[in-house]
């Protein structure tokens, strides 16, 4: 696995994540605390949107703090990351840029 298909993973798990928590049939307890809200459509679509990118800017900011690029926390080092054949996961930190912020990013669209 390289930089480009790990951020995409993270980005893939950026979208379950939202629609678990927009969904009430998901079973989680951020869907139910949502839709103990009561929301009207319109609001439920805009609480979607920010959730989405609540959630891309924390990955994103994860993703750049394990390159070096970001803190975690108050510490600020490059970890090395490897998959399970071996093979260092590297760029980290461009191909999550061109991931959830490039041309072909997420661009904040939920789900």
């Amino acid at each position: 696995m390289d930089g480009a298909q790990f951020a995409a993973h993270c980005d893939e798990l950026r979208k379950e994540l939202v629609r678990d928590f927009t969904s009430p049939a998901s079973g989680s307890a951020v869907a139910a605390k949502i839709d103990a809200l009561g929301l009207d459509h319109a609001q439920s679509l805009q609480l979607a949107a920010l959730l989405d990118t609540v959630v891309r800017d924390t990955v994103y900011t994860l993703l750049l703090a394990l390159d070096g690029a970001a803190s975690l926390g108050s510490c600020q080092q490059q970890f090395t990351l490897t998959g399970e054949d071996g093979n260092v996961i590297g760029d980290i930190e461009a191909a999550a840029w061109q991931c959830f912020h490039g041309e072909a990013g997420s661009g904040g669209t939920p789900g």
